[in-house]
């Protein structure tokens, strides 16, 4: 008894355990089977939490395995972030699970389900398709080829939809989609056998019969084509409407029928919006063959970075559509592309020829003219048109105005055949380098011209501008040799009326006095010129008058007084001075009176004063004299003649024994002209009166304040100089350095110092040792004024301006160093042409200093003077207009060169015809900036700065007006053809990318640029 109780109570306590762990497990049981209905009935998240529930409590790892499941595949259907990290948590811990295989396949069919194909693919990957029911592989292997479809790896998703293409359920979808895999890949007629098989498409790709439609227009039925996209074309929404558009509009240019194609062509928008240059142009050639060559024209302008057939077609026929609006400059651009394509023989042939001819009859901003023709007569050299070929290259030699280039190819074994073709371009290109100042290199082409000109005009005009050239070369006899030969020529040309004019300066210069009178006489008598006739006529004067000949010289200024003009005021003066030489001090102290009378403002005005003040005392005439030599001091505290005249001055009250006022003079020149011979003959006067006045030792305290002068050593000073000099007077330059330096390290500050430094500078400049010379010209424009003084300066800002425009110099620091010399030229000089070379190069210097405003005044300055060089007047017109347009101030840089152009020729023609395009483009008149451009490449094509900027204008106004082929063509043209151009080409480059990003917007065609 007592042993069943203790076995009955060890019973109860079992039954009570046992009971109590099936409890647990029955409700844990319970949840999941709770859990699995509300996964069943899309309740995820309440299902996720009961699942974890189990997860956490249960410990039948099957049950814990299943839940896990699940939870992840709630969270895969919640599109919770973990969701594919819990499917794989979950194949990790529960390898031996049955459902692992399950969870790949039914997370990959999820998404498949719910269209991320992408992740579906990832999830399809992972499945054992060994584990599949075969109901499982048919769904996965046409899932699975589906997603791989998508993803566009055809080859991966053709084994398998192969697999299951004969499949009642899926067959009809797989073939669909194997015929979409061979359309794809252009294998169109597998593609037309595969759709033919399928009845209708899959719901979720409704383009069975567009594909067909297409496939036939690819197959080349083009009338099943058309009908099929017609059929088609109702049931369609826009994007497939355009793209069946396309199919009919492209069946039917195939088939000639371009009224018909016209409409459909229109009607198609793009894929995805965008055109490829094939659509562009099969619309463009539709317009061309009907007429309507405006809208070919913007129609082909689209095609751009076409290297294939169809765009060397397109380029032709856009060529051909300009040529028939009679636009044959923009023609130029597509011929070159098309030319340069060369993948149709024919069309290359005809469109290397047009652009030939298109580039000898309206320039050509790239290559040289003849070189173009050249390229074309090489290629072809038997073809039909090569004699009228060789015309347009004999031509093009001239009417290209690129003589240099031209030399270079005739000279590059050409000129046997052409000798007088190339004595005309050497004749060309001289007269351009004449004219821009390059005289030797102009002799040098006008030797070979006369060598090889057959025409007497033509020969008798290259030896005029070479005896021209030589003028300018300071070679004054071999000049007067060769226009004796032009004049013993019978030949007429147009120099003819310069010829005795120029002799007879070229006479005046070698001294020949009467032979200058004759040739100018020559010239007067039948001058058509008034103003070279009253240069003439002064020439003859100042011949006369240094031959002194001094009544026929009157009789000479007289008729240059007559005539006016800017002159005047110095043929007055020269007049006056004859007659002094011919004793008639009366006519000229009233001539004299008279010119200061006429010319209040003649530069000359200081001279007549000093020159009649002088008079006036010689003839005894004191106190008019004094009058007139205070009127001077007055006047001109500065000129050149101020210091002679105080001298003159003191020396008359010396004389008339005024010794106060003597010495008072005397001592005002020794302190405002120290250091000048003036100075020195002022001390030398002022001891005469201190010893007549008996006061010698004021004398000794005063010189000895004076830091110009050593009075004790002045015999010595006196000595040294005058042996100094002598090989300098002697023209022994070498000689003349080593004692003007001896001399100047005894005496520095000797009496003769300024005559040292001055002439030393001479000997050192002569000796082409000007680094030398600078100091001691410094020396001499650093003083007082002085005789030496305007000689010093012209030739110290001759050397700084020189060095400006030496290479590897700073130019903007050399003309800074040049202005305060220029400045004071200006301010000092006596000649016309100092105080003009001052002014003409201070506006130059301002501008090279971006001093704009200063150097827009100094131009003004150099315009209002009539005697202004038609040269130098150029120049200002220039610097006014570049000026303004540093400053910002647009209307005034417009008008500038607006100005500029009338008259400019060569490089500054050519910036002034750039700036007018300039001003044209950016007023939106884009027609003109073109027609601008195109000249300026005509007519200035070898100024290469300005032709590639210019070409830069133009490629915008062509992009404004749609014409985006030629914007295209002329900035990888600029890019291709300039690169000495820095800055151009970055700006071509940067307008090419902006114009090739817009222009990708809407042509698939269109790569990035590389640039």
């Amino acid at each position: 008894m007592r042993k069943f109780a203790l076995a009955a109570l060890a019973m109860g306590f079992f039954t009570a355990g046992f009971a109590q762990q099936s409890k647990i497990f029955t409700d844990q049981l319970r949840n999941y089977n709770t859990a699995v209905d509300l996964y069943q009935e899309d309740q995820y998240v309440a299902a996720q939490r009961l699942f974890e529930q189990v997860i956490d409590q249960s410990a039948d790892e099957t049950i814990k395995g299943n839940a896990a499941y699940y939870a992840a595949n709630c969270a895969v259907r919640l599109n919770q972030r973990n969701a594919d990290e819990m499917v794989e948590s979950f194949v990790e811990q529960y390898p031996t699970s049955t459902k692992r295989n399950s969870a790949f396949i039914d997370v990959a069919d999820y998404y498949f389900e719910n269209g991320d194909y992408r992740k579906s693919a990832q999830w399809y990957e992972k499945v054992d398709e060994r584990n599949l029911s075969r109901e499982q592989k048919t769904k996965f292997y046409f899932n699975n080829g589906y997603t791989l479809v998508q993803s566009k790896k055809f080859d991966e998703a053709k084994p398998f939809l192969n697999r299951v293409s004969d499949d009642p359920t899926y067959g009809s979808q797989a073939k669909y989609y194997l015929g979409y895999i061979a359309y794809e890949g252009d294998d169109l007629e597998t593609a037309d056998e595969l759709f033919s098989e399928v009845e209708q498409a899959p719901e979720t790709d409704d383009k069975l019969s567009y594909y067909q439609a297409d496939l036939n227009y690819k197959l080349g039925r083009f009338d099943e084509a058309i009908a099929l996209a017609q059929k088609q074309m109702s049931s369609s929404n826009r994007q497939e409407q355009s793209q069946l558009n396309r199919i009919i509009g492209q069946s039917l240019f195939n088939q000639e029928k371009y009224a018909e194609a016209l409409p459909y062509l229109q009607a198609y928008e793009g894929t995805r919006g965008k055109w490829n240059n094939n659509d562009y142009y099969q619309l463009g050639y539709t317009y061309y063959k009907l007429n309507d060559f405006e809208n070919a024209v913007a129609t082909f302008n689209k095609i751009i970075d076409g290297e294939n057939k169809t765009a060397q077609n397109a380029y032709y026929h856009l060529g051909q559509s300009y040529i028939k609006l009679n636009r044959s400059e923009d023609a130029l651009n597509a011929f070159k592309k098309a030319s340069e394509i060369a993948l149709d023989e024919e069309i290359t042939k005809d469109a290397m020829y047009n652009y030939a001819k298109l580039s000898y009859e309206n320039g050509n901003p790239y290559e040289s003219v003849p070189q173009v023709i050249l390229n074309y007569m090489e290629a072809y050299p038997d073809a039909d048109n090569k004699d009228e070929m060789n015309t347009y290259l004999i031509d093009s030699y001239f009417t290209s105005k690129n003589y240099a280039e031209a030399l270079e190819l005739l000279e590059d074994g050409r000129i046997r055949g052409n000798e007088n073709v190339y004595g005309k371009v050497a004749l060309y290109h001289g007269l351009n380098q004449f004219t821009a100042g390059d005289y030797k290199e102009a002799q040098t082409s006008l030797d070979k011209a006369i060598k090889y000109l057959e025409e007497n005009d033509l020969k008798k005009k290259a030896r005029f501008w070479r005896a021209e050239s030589l003028y300018q070369l300071n070679d004054f006899k071999g000049a007067i040799a060769e226009f004796d030969r032009v004049k013993s020529s019978n030949a007429r040309i147009e120099e003819d009326d310069l010829l005795d004019y120029d002799m007879g300066y070229t006479y005046f210069k070698l001294q020949d006095y009467d032979a200058s009178i004759n040739a100018m006489q020559r010239f007067v008598a039948s001058a058509n010129d008034p103003v070279r006739k009253n240069d003439a006529y002064m020439r003859i004067g100042d011949a006369n008058f240094v031959s002194k000949k001094y009544w026929p010289a009157i009789e000479s200024y007289n008729e240059a007084i007559k005539a006016g003009g800017s002159s005047a005021d110095y043929a007055s003066f020269q007049k006056g001075m004859s007659y002094g030489f011919i004793q008639r001090v009366e006519s000229k102290i009233e001539e004299l009176n008279k010119f200061l009378s006429n010319y209040k403002t003649s530069q000359y005005r200081d001279d007549v004063m000093y020159e009649l003040g002088n008079t006036y005392i010689n003839n005894g005439q004191v106190n008019n004299g004094i009058k007139t030599y205070d009127r001077l001091i007055s006047e001109f505290p500065n000129s050149r003649y101020t210091a002679p005249a105080m001298m003159r001055k003191g020396l008359q009250f010396y004389n008339d024994n005024r010794l106060d006022e003597a010495l008072g003079v005397f001592k005002q020149v020794a302190s405002k002209y120290a250091g000048t011979p003036q100075a020195v003959e002022a001390v030398s006067s002022a001891r005469l009166v201190y010893i007549d006045q008996g006061k010698t030792a004021e004398y000794a305290n005063w010189v000895r304040g004076l830091d110009f002068i050593d009075v004790s050593d002045s015999e010595l000073d006196d000595t040294a100089y005058e042996s100094a000099e002598r090989p300098f007077l002697q023209g022994n330059m070498s000689s003349a350095i080593r004692e003007l330096n001896k001399y100047l390290e005894q005496f520095p500050n000797g009496k003769y110092a300024l005559q040292a430094h001055f002439n030393l500078a001479q000997a050192y400049f002569s000796e082409g040792n000007k680094k030398a010379s600078i100091p001691h010209y410094e020396y001499v424009a650093n003083r007082e004024r002085s005789e030496y003084s305007e000689q010093a300066l012209a030739r110290l800002s001759e050397l700084f301006l020189n060095d400006a425009v030496s290479d590897g110099v700073d130019r903007k620091s050399a003309f800074a160093k040049a202005i305060p010399v220029l400045i004071k030229l200006e301010a000092t000089a006596d000649f016309p042409q100092n105080k003009a070379y001052a002014q003409s190069n201070l506006m130059k210097a301002y501008y090279e200093t971006e001093q704009y405003d200063k150097a827009e005044s100094y131009a003004n300055k150099v315009l209002r003077d009539s005697g202004t060089d038609s040269t130098v007047r150029s120049d200002a017109e220039v610097i006014i207009a570049r000026s303004a347009f540093k400053n910002g101030n647009t209307s005034a840089a417009k008008s500038g060169y607006a100005q500029v152009l009338k008259s400019a020729n060569g490089a500054i023609a050519a910036e002034a015809t750039y700036y007018k395009a300039y001003f044209e483009n950016q007023d939106g008149k884009h027609e003109q900036a073109i027609n601008t451009v195109q000249g300026l490449s005509k007519n200035y094509g070898s100024y290469k700065l300005w032709s590639a900027k210019g070409l830069v204008v133009m490629a915008k106004s062509y992009d404004a007006t749609n014409q985006t082929l030629n914007a295209v063509t002329l900035l990888q043209g600029v890019i291709d053809n300039f690169s000495q151009y820095r800055e151009v080409v970055a700006n071509a480059k940067t307008e090419l990318n902006r114009i090739k990003a817009v222009q990708a917007k809407t042509n698939s065609s269109i790569a990035p640029s590389n640039n």
